[in-house]
């Protein structure tokens, strides 16, 4: 059973990754004003898949909540590293390199 959920489960990410690239699909073509209802029927197709998935999820006993797109986005940047500047020491005293003073002649 567990086999089973977590397939549905992995078809369910599956779609939703396949369904944020149709999206910017569809805001690419309106953005250019170009017909997008071919690339908005399939997405309400899977939209209607997804529920109908989340709907055999649950059937098969999946009760765990499932994170929106949003959550997952937020939680995939907040997973990244943060560039971070370098702090100074406190007790050196920053000397410029040779050929690099702001001295002038």
């Amino acid at each position: 059973m567990d086999n089973k959920i977590n397939e549905i489960r992995r078809r369910i990410s599956t779609l939703r990754a396949e369904m944020t690239l149709i999206e910017a699909s569809i805001r690419d073509q309106i953005n250019r004003d170009l017909d997008c209802s071919e690339a908005s029927y399939r997405l309400m197709a899977m939209r209607a898949e997804v529920a109908e998935l989340i709907g055999r999820w649950k059937a098969s006993g999946g009760g765990d909540r499932l994170p929106t797109v949003r959550e997952r986005l937020s939680r995939s940047f907040a997973d990244r590293p943060v560039a971070t500047v370098k702090p100074t020491p406190v007790n050196s005293k920053s000397t410029p390199k040779p050929g690099h003073s702001n001295a002038k002649v």
